[in-house]
């Protein structure tokens, strides 16, 4: 299926008011009032702990196609910008990948929360990959583990093609236009709370369109 084409697509910057650190990325959208402020894991930790209201949200650049996005997002956020200690990504821009040793090492602390466990994780990542047979076996049981995962519903049962066709089939019928419970309603928000009204209503003053996403 091809990707949806959105109207607008750009670079922003998240800073941090309190620490100075700071996320780049990109986003492509048809709403610039989506309520999008950014993504990534220790972007949202420095969301959680100061607040969203300590942080600015800029977009620096807007690029044509989502393929030059990729590019300059890829020229922007690179190795040397990886190792600023006030950078919050943590993957090289338009791909992601470990770049070298030191990324790695960034990479595990953020996803371990503690020296120790990262440094663990990060020894047991070597010692896979230390020989050529060891790396093959790696790829193998990766795509393996891949390829049973989508054979399985969010109940954990395995489905046969037949299954997932009917489920689909139905799903499609059941969801077009007024059997949609969704249908002609938008989301609002007040920056507090979200909330859904029928297309054409008037919005309330203090409100604009787009929703607050929760920051986990």
């Amino acid at each position: 299926m091809p990707r949806k084409q959105y109207e607008y697509h750009y670079i922003y910057k998240v800073v941090c008011k309190i620490s100075g650190k700071y996320y780049i990325g990109m986003h492509s959208t048809s709403n610039l009032e989506d309520g999008y402020f950014g993504s990534g894991k220790v972007l949202k930790r420095s969301l959680n702990k100061y607040g969203k209201e300590n942080h600015t949200f800029e977009i620096i650049e807007y690029l044509p196609v989502r393929s030059s996005l990729k590019l300059r997002e890829k020229e922007l956020v690179n190795e040397s910008l990886l190792q600023d200690p006030k950078c919050m990504n943590l993957q090289l821009g338009g791909g992601g990948g470990f770049c070298n040793e030191e990324h790695m090492r960034k990479c595990y602390l953020a996803a371990a929360k503690s020296p120790e466990r990262a440094e663990k994780a990060r020894n047991g990542f070597r010692k896979l990959l230390s020989t050529p047979e060891s790396r093959e076996k790696y790829i193998f049981n990766l795509k393996k583990g891949l390829k049973n995962r989508t054979k399985y519903s969010m109940s954990g049962k395995l489905q046969s093609d037949e299954t997932k066709k009917k489920i689909g089939e139905a799903n499609s019928i059941s969801q077009k236009g007024y059997s949609n419970s969704q249908y002609g309603t938008c989301w609002i928000t007040n920056e507090k709370e979200n909330k859904k009204i029928h297309r054409g209503d008037l919005i309330p003053e203090g409100w604009r369109l787009g929703r607050k996403l929760k920051i986990k």
